[in-house]
């Protein structure tokens, strides 16, 4: 497995971007990037997790993850992928029914293909930008100092599901933020806009979804990325 926290740092050549969860839709992502004239030789795009389940292009996360601009961390869905094709416990019926059916239906001898390649996906990224580091993890930062997060986990299984799979922040709508960041990016809670919380930026605004679009954030401005002329 690679490192649980992976460090990036700060892009002189063009710009960074962070992006919602992806959840299969890769085409959808595509056109986006495209509207946004992202630049693969100089721009970076950085994706919360959650890149498989409920969307028909599953299979191809392998394939964005060869791409050398494109950086994700693990969501609780690439991390129940890793659990099922390791025949790990897993409420099949509940996987089902939250978009698994393609993972749990496809050829067994193919199922460690992904879960090698989600489990080497790190649980946080930190990116250097010009005004400070920004933290990308799923759902939530385990620690309010954002200093000590590679121990908590490393240490804690606790503090590894917390950044996959807690949803407390976003329903206490707490201000709080987390120290030791300029801003802390975060998905797995769908929102109809990007909502801000202290320092925390939650974009999952279900570009998956029928009605929903992909979030696009500079994490430069930290503004939402607008169609370039």
């Amino acid at each position: 497995m690679s490192a649980l926290l992976a460090r990036y740092a700060r892009n002189d050549r063009g710009r960074d971007f962070a992006v919602g969860d992806i959840h299969g839709h890769f085409t959808r992502l595509a056109a986006e990037l495209d509207r946004i004239g992202f630049d693969p030789a100089a721009d970076r795009l950085f994706s919360v997790g959650d890149l498989v389940d409920r969307g028909p292009e599953c299979e191809q996360a392998l394939d964005w993850l060869t791409r050398p601009w494109f950086y994700a961390v693990r969501g609780n869905h690439e991390d129940i992928a890793i659990r099922y094709a390791k025949g790990n416990p897993v409420d099949i019926a509940s996987y089902v029914v939250n978009g698994g059916a393609w993972f749990v239906t496809l050829d067994p001898a193919r199922r460690p293909e992904f879960a090698q390649a989600f489990s080497r996906l790190p649980l946080a990224i930190e990116v250097e930008t010009h005004a400070g580091p920004v933290g990308i993890v799923h759902a939530d930062s385990p620690v309010r100092d954002w200093n000590r997060l590679g121990l908590a986990l490393r240490l804690r299984r606790t503090a590894r599901d917390r950044a996959m799979w807690t949803r407390d922040r976003l329903q206490r709508q707490d201000a709080s933020g987390v120290a030791g960041l300029r801003a802390l990016v975060v998905g797995h809670t769908p929102v109809e806009a990007p909502v801000v919380l202290g320092n925390v930026y939650h974009i999952d605004t279900g570009g998956w979804m029928e009605e929903g679009r992909f979030t696009l954030l500079n994490l430069a401005t930290l503004d939402v990325a607008s169609p370039r002329s």
